[in-house]
């Protein structure tokens, strides 16, 4: 709990135990905390040096903790204040790489990265690096990273990175496939499913993407490249396949199953109803649907038109056909 700001375990729970009794001998919190007595003499000197704990004046032999709303807050302030100084360093060091790479080199543009070891690494940075959204299409032959060993996916989606994920059908019946799938949908991931993807790629916020470079050794070996006509290109491949995929959801046993990319029957009857001035609650009535199930289907509805308000909703599905204006005589 304690280890941002630089407690390890033992120094944390010796903190812990003196802040419980409140005052305690080196014997007695040896034995509360199940250490040698030197061990635990240089832990409470640990303390000391960080402003938790020192000796009592008033009953010699004992330790005493520091009160933890001033001693805690006076290392979350240093912490604060050195991790403020790391983050104005590095945006110098972003701008005067910027300011180096403002005529960039064509071999600027792009990084060879070789070894099963480097690319799985820089596979990893690469989502962790990310601000608002990784695209990739993925294949059924993993090379450096497995979907298993991808925690990069979780921790950056936590942080509110949303991913939009191709893949192949064929990684439906790798093993435990589905698991992994149902744990990213259930994280708010948009996942689709073509039969065959042209490659692995991978895109982070449109500013660094990451594709394999075939190679006819047994080394594995990738290609990043950087802001240029060339990743325009990349997102673009992404973006066409992923228009032409079908969408991933989780059904009502949990487990993950495709779904058309379009309006249903239902959802048509659901959007005449409502164009035809009809409320949420009767076009359920009407229908025979429960109030929660058209509200779910106007919201898929808008997401499949790429709309925010039912205004927008309605022109879209005339320009898409969805439904049909009537010929006036």
């Amino acid at each position: 709990m304690l280890a941002a700001i630089g407690l390890d375990e033992r120094h944390e729970a010796a903190y812990r135990a003196l802040v419980a009794v409140g005052a305690a001998d080196v014997a007695d919190l040896a034995r509360r905390l199940v250490l040698g007595t030197q061990d635990t003499e240089r832990t409470l000197r640990g303390l000391e040096r960080h402003g938790l704990a020192a000796r009592s004046s008033a009953r010699p032999g004992r330790w005493v903790a520091a009160p933890p709303a001033v001693a805690l807050g006076a290392l979350l302030t240093r912490q604060r204040h050195e991790l403020e100084q790391a983050e104005l360093a590095a945006a110098l060091l972003a701008r005067e790489y910027r300011a180096a790479a403002a005529e960039p080199a064509v071999h600027d543009l792009v990084e060879v990265v070789t070894g099963a070891s480097a690319v799985a690494q820089r596979f990893l940075q690469l989502q962790l690096g990310a601000a608002e959204e990784v695209c990739a299409l993925v294949t059924d032959n993993p090379v450096a990273v497995s979907a298993a060993e991808n925690e990069a996916e979780e921790q950056a989606a936590a942080r509110g990175v949303q991913y939009r994920v191709v893949m192949e059908r064929g990684v439906l019946d790798l093993p435990r496939a589905l698991d992994g799938l149902t744990e990213a949908l259930g994280r708010g991931e948009r996942v689709r499913v073509v039969d065959r993807v042209p490659t692995k790629l991978v895109v982070a916020d449109r500013s660094l993407a990451m594709v394999p470079l075939t190679s006819h050794s047994a080394e594995p070996a990738a290609l990043v490249v950087h802001a240029s006509g060339l990743l325009e290109l990349l997102a673009g491949l992404f973006e066409s396949v992923w228009r032409a995929a079908l969408p991933l959801r989780l059904n009502t046993d949990g487990a993950a199953e495709e779904v058309p990319d379009g309006p249903d029957a239902t959802d048509l009857e659901v959007l005449s109803l409502l164009l035809a001035g009809l409320t949420d609650a009767s076009v359920a009535k009407q229908l025979d649907l429960g109030l929660r199930t058209v509200q779910r289907r106007v919201k898929r509805l808008m997401e499949l038109a790429g709309v925010t308000t039912r205004l927008q909703l309605g022109w879209h599905a005339f320009e898409r056909g969805w439904v049909a204006r009537e010929q006036r005589d």
